[in-house]
C-alpha cells in the first residue's frame, strides 16, 4: 500500500487535518480536536490519578498543554502518540506533587457521575440496580484501581496503557520511547503483580 505523500508516516488523516488547520489559526478546528480525543484521555487520566476531580483538572491542563505547544508538532508521529506522551508526564508530575499526595488520602469512596465513556464509575442506566449490588460494584472497581495505583510506575502505565486504554504494544512503544520488549516484560511483570495484590480480595 503506497503511502500519502502529504500524510507519510500513516497518521489519522483526520487528526492530520485538524493539526494543520489549528497550525494556521483555525481555533474550532482545536475544538474538533478535543471533542475527538476527550473521552479516551479522561479515561487514561483517571485510572493513572484515581480521582475524579483530579482527573478533570489535569485532563484541562493537558488540553491547555497541546493549545499552546501545537504549532511545534512536526508530524513525525501520530498526534495520538503526542497527546499520551504529554498526558503521561502530566500525569507523573502531578501524582509527585504534595498538594495531590495529600488530597489521594482524603478521597472519599463516592465518585460523581461523568459524561459518556470516561469515568469508569459512570452510572449505567439499566432500570432500578440494587443499592447493594451497586455499592459492590463500586468497590470492586476502586478495588482494581487502588491496586493498579498501587503497581511500581513502570508497570502501572503498562497496565493502563495496555489492558484500559487497549494500545498496542507498538503505540505504547511509541508513546513511552522504550523497546517493543521491554514494554511487553514490564507489563508481564504488572499484571502477574496486579493478580498477587488481587487474590482473595474480591
Amino acid at each position: 500500500m503506497n503511502k500519502d505523500i502529504n500524510n507519510p508516516d500513516g497518521l489519522s488523516d483526520r487528526d492530520t487535518e485538524l493539526v494543520r488547520a489549528i497550525q494556521a489559526g483555525d481555533v474550532d478546528a482545536f475544538e474538533e480536536l478535543v471533542l475527538k480525543h476527550k473521552d479516551k484521555l479522561f479515561n487514561m487520566v483517571f485510572w493513572f490519578l484515581g480521582d475524579y476531580q483530579e482527573a478533570n483538572d489535569c485532563a484541562q491542563e493537558i488540553f491547555i498543554k497541546i493549545f499552546n505547544s501545537i504549532k511545534k508538532f512536526r508530524f513525525e508521529s501520530a498526534f495520538s502518540t503526542w497527546l499520551y506522551r504529554i498526558a503521561m508526564n502530566t500525569c507523573k508530575n502531578r501524582v509527585k506533587s504534595s498538594a495531590y499526595r495529600w488530597k489521594k488520602k482524603t478521597v472519599s469512596i463516592e465518585r460523581p457521575k461523568s459524561s459518556k465513556n470516561g469515568n469508569p464509575f459512570h452510572e449505567i442506566e439499566n432500570g432500578s440496580p440494587s443499592p447493594a449490588n451497586e455499592l459492590e460494584r463500586k468497590e470492586r472497581l476502586m478495588l482494581i484501581q487502588n491496586a493498579i495505583n498501587s503497581l511500581p510506575e513502570t508497570q502501572n502505565q503498562m497496565v493502563v496503557l495496555r489492558d484500559i486504554q487497549g494500545l498496542s504494544y507498538q503505540e505504547i512503544a511509541d508513546i513511552t520511547g522504550l523497546s517493543l520488549g521491554t514494554v511487553k516484560s514490564r507489563l508481564a511483570r504488572g499484571r502477574l503483580e496486579l493478580r498477587n495484590r488481587l487474590k482473595g480480595r474480591r
